[in-house]
């Protein structure tokens, strides 16, 4: 079923994906993880300083970054009704930010963006990459997914440790 999406991009920043590539890659991850039911996924595309604001208050970190994921509810979750939609949760990206951890890892700004947005979703449904093992599996995920998505071909095999900040290797 696909994902209800409330996309904004209020600062008019560039971003290279349109509201409908960013739904249905959306759709790609919430399919790939055999998810049926109606899920709301808000995306917000940020200034640097509006997702350093946000990663301190969430993740206590003092920084900018590429994405921030804050998940809501679950799709299996118990407590919701048989058909009733889930509010996953908000995924917010700092595309000046994007863009320049692109450059450094060669890949094309858009295909970065997919990487992170992929990221984000599966955050949301409860995938992390805390230690080796849950990273190797989130990369495999994401590698999965990306491989069955139209990208720019720029993007091998993901490394979620090329994505932490010093104070989290």
């Amino acid at each position: 079923m696909p994902a209800s999406l409330d996309f904004s991009n209020d600062d008019g920043l560039e971003f290279p994906l349109t509201e409908e590539q960013v739904a249905d890659l959306a759709d790609v991850v919430l399919s790939h993880e055999g998810v049926d039911r109606e899920c709301y996924v808000s995306v917000s595309v940020v200034t640097d300083e509006e997702i350093a604001a946000a990663n301190l208050e969430w993740r206590g970190h003092d920084s900018a970054t590429d994405v921030v994921s804050l998940e809501c509810e679950r799709p299996d979750d118990p407590d919701l009704a048989p058909g009733e939609p889930c509010e996953l949760g908000d995924i917010v990206l700092a595309p000046a930010y994007i863009a320049a951890q692109a450059a450094r890892f060669g890949t094309t700004f858009a295909d970065e963006c997919r990487l992170l947005l992929v990221h984000g979703v599966l955050h949301l449904l409860g995938h992390d990459h805390l230690d080796d093992e849950s990273a190797e599996a989130m990369e495999a995920l994401e590698d999965d997914i990306l491989a069955g998505a139209l990208t720019d071909g720029t993007l091998g095999h993901v490394v979620i440790t090329r994505h932490r900040t010093e104070d989290e290797v």
